[in-house]
């Protein structure tokens, strides 16, 4: 069996106001958000199962996220969180090597300087997981893919993911350096990318399907349809629109694409790099 759809970027949460501090605008996010809640979603828009991704910078969210997949069989991996600066980076990881269904690892790189990626302690974090065969979500803003390249060009080897397609300033019509970085990325053939996330970088509940589409001929362009991947970013969508709302709008994008290439960016892609079981 194979599924028909996976989702490659949810999150999941028991709200917390000193934890979830970046949500204080976000009023639509200031609550739980379990996989009960996302269920019906999943079902409704013919999508099989999802990747679970941390939200919070702790241990424990890594292990919140394991026993939530023990429960619901819609969670067919999870990209979890330690800390990869630490000196016991290794220890940490063959720890939670005994789980299958962690797949990979992330850091809100977002939320640090723009040279973050290019510190040589974090660096060897994530050269320590491809033993495990782990893969690396890489979160940031446009103004940080200058290092990302840098950083990637450091890890030939390793299984590399941009989530929402580096966050491109939609709201303010900007692509045309982010256009530029991403094609040079992109030429790293260990580097793939998530379309996800990006309702909540245009203008939120004010955009037109329109709006997207000079960034996404971008990413299909230099990535194709082999390293690209379908993601929600659920719930965090919700501040901007609703989950079929963004699915069909990227059914509508790829409505003259072929078959095959549609499985690949709403499935069999995800499946591969995240290594799912099938």
């Amino acid at each position: 069996m194979t599924y028909r759809s996976i989702d490659t970027h949810v999150h999941f949460w028991k709200y917390n106001k000193a934890r979830d501090a970046w949500m204080e605008n976000m009023k639509a996010l200031q609550q739980d958000y379990l996989p009960e809640h996302l269920m019906l979603n999943l079902k409704r828009n013919g999508i099989d199962g999802c990747v679970a991704i941390q939200a919070a910078p702790e241990e424990v969210e890594t292990r919140f996220l394991i026993e939530l997949s023990k429960t619901h069989d819609m969670i067919k991996g999870a990209v979890g969180w330690i800390d990869l600066l630490s000196d016991n980076v290794e220890e940490k990881l063959h720890e939670f090597s005994g789980y299958n269904i962690i797949k990979g690892y992330r850091h809100i790189v977002q939320a640090e300087a723009d040279d973050f990626l290019l510190r040589k302690d974090f660096q060897k974090g994530v050269r320590a997981l491809k033993q495990y065969g782990y893969t690396y979500d890489i979160l940031i803003y446009p103004t940080q893919l200058k290092p990302a390249i840098e950083f990637v060009s450091s890890l030939p080897d390793q299984k590399l993911v941009i989530d929402h397609c580096a966050k491109p300033e939609i709201r303010h019509k900007k692509i045309t350096e982010w256009k530029s970085l991403m094609k040079e990325i992109a030429q790293k053939e260990n580097v793939f990318c998530k379309v996800s996330g990006l309702f909540t970088e245009a203008i939120w509940k004010e955009w037109a399907p329109a709006d997207f589409y000079p960034y996404l001929d971008v990413v299909f362009d230099v990535f194709g349809t082999d390293r690209l991947m379908f993601g929600s970013d659920w719930p965090v969508i919700l501040v901007s629109g609703i989950y079929v709302q963004w699915k069909s709008l990227l059914e509508k994008y790829m409505e003259n694409f072929s078959t095959e290439d549609k499985e690949k960016f709403f499935g069999l892609n995800a499946i591969e790099f995240y290594n799912l079981q099938t």
